[in-house]
């Protein structure tokens, strides 16, 4: 066990070269590897680059691009002045704790990428392996923290915050009291920066450039997959061009000459919802299925092969967490936690009787919810796993031969069921 944790806890460095030159035609972009130069407790100074990759026997490094700018057509990309998470210095990093390897950078990468479309208010996204388990608005930042957290208190164990405003003191206070690898925020206010600063290991990294991440929403970047056999697909990074009602399309198909509509027209909260819920989407691994809520998550499903099952592990999920944070408000404890003290004969085993019935009797809150699926259901059956748990409005894609029965798994709903399209899937791999 022992050998297990210096595992963690090595630095295995790297043999990445300082400087990596890209050519695409007739351009030719720089980057440069970046190295922090960290003070040690006992006041010795290392320069180092990333901490390591995905596992810690792999290497890993962060280049910046530092000279050079990449035109593809019609699509213009981020230049080099405008840099994000690859351009964090040692001064950024307000605490260093273990410094960041290649997974909190790319949390970090992915929280700013859904970000850029909430940036509006004061919204927060926490992130575990690259996708969000948690997302939200909020009347203050710490507001949105919360709705965030409580959404998936389990997963956001050990998570990646990003946040779209200067860090205040009661966000940090809320902040404090949970286990957190990386808080990101585009400033830390006075005071704030001491009371993160009580956990050690956590790191604390500033980026000012949140504050104008709305002007990046249309830029893209390239996005390379390196093959094992030394090939690489190479390919433009997706644009989220939903983000009005305006730009979604009615629910309409056509099956052996009868067309098929849906009945009922969102409302205005639940179209507010499927912006978000096609916002937070834009960075949740494929195939998946969300429900959100007055401008919250309330059950995220990942990375499943079939749509109908992916849309029943977000609802299994939402019922899992929402018995969580019943048990965490009436008892201050975790819903894993009572089970294991009424096996043990330390409490009551009503009490888990009585959460169990309070989360079927509320369906774990997904009633009034808008469902967000990231393509087309190629069957009504995925669409019904939302409409029996309540959901009030579904956005998808549309597109699929069979649209025809999802709209009338909709109208057949009681109450009826709201559906908008996008006209465009928002896979992520």
């Amino acid at each position: 066990m022992s050998d297990l944790k210096k595992m963690y806890t090595t630095i295995l460095g790297d043999h990445f070269p300082m400087e990596m030159t890209i050519s695409f035609g007739d351009q030719t972009l720089v980057y440069r590897k970046r190295t922090w130069k960290i003070c040690q407790k006992d006041g010795s100074v290392d320069e180092r680059g990333v901490r390591y990759g995905e596992n810690p026997d792999q290497e890993a490094a962060l280049y910046e691009l530092v000279n050079g700018n990449l035109t593809l057509g019609q699509c213009s990309f981020i230049e080099p002045k405008n840099g994000l998470v690859s351009a964090i210095t040692v001064e950024d990093m307000l605490q260093v704790g273990k410094h960041p390897g290649k997974i909190n950078l790319t949390d970090i990468d992915n929280g700013l990428n859904i970000l850029k479309y909430l940036i509006d208010k004061p919204a927060a996204v926490i992130l575990k392996h690259n996708n969000p388990c948690g997302a939200a608005y909020g009347r203050s930042l710490a507001h949105a923290f919360d709705r965030a957290n409580r959404c998936d208190r389990i997963a956001a164990f050990g998570g990646a915050v990003v946040l779209s405003r200067s860090c205040d003191n009661e966000t940090a206070e809320a902040l404090s009291k949970n286990y957190l690898e990386v808080v990101c925020a585009p400033d830390f206010e006075e005071g704030s920066l001491a009371i993160l600063q009580k956990s050690a290991n956590l790191r604390v990294i500033k980026i000012a450039g949140i504050d104008r991440l709305g002007d990046f929403e249309k830029f893209r970047f390239i996005d390379f997959k390196s093959l094992i056999d030394g090939g690489i697909i190479v390919q433009q990074s997706a644009v989220n061009s939903i983000r009005s009602r305006e730009n979604m399309k009615p629910a309409t198909a056509t099956w052996k000459g009868k067309t098929f509509s849906c009945e009922r027209q969102p409302t205005q909260r639940e179209i507010d919802d499927m912006l978000f819920g096609w916002a937070v989407e834009h960075g949740v691994t494929s195939n998946s299925v969300l429900y959100v809520k007055d401008g919250c998550t309330v059950g995220i499903g990942t990375g499943e092969q079939d749509r109908v099952g992916v849309a029943e592990i977000a609802v299994h999920k939402a019922y899992i967490k929402y018995a969580d944070i019943l048990c965490f408000d009436a008892h201050g404890l975790s819903y894993a936690d009572m089970t294991l003290e009424i096996a043990r004969g330390k409490r009551d085993k009503d009490q888990k009787a009585a959460i169990n019935a309070q989360v079927m009797h509320d369906k774990a809150g997904l009633p009034g919810s808008v469902m967000i699926s990231d393509a087309f259901f190629p069957f009504r059956d995925g669409a019904d796993v939302g409409i029996q748990q309540g959901v009030t409005a579904i956005l998808q894609a549309g597109g699929s031969l069979r649209d025809f029965e999802t709209i009338q798994a909709c109208n057949e709903a009681d109450p009826q069921v709201a559906m908008m399209y996008t006209g465009q899937r928002s896979f992520k791999h």
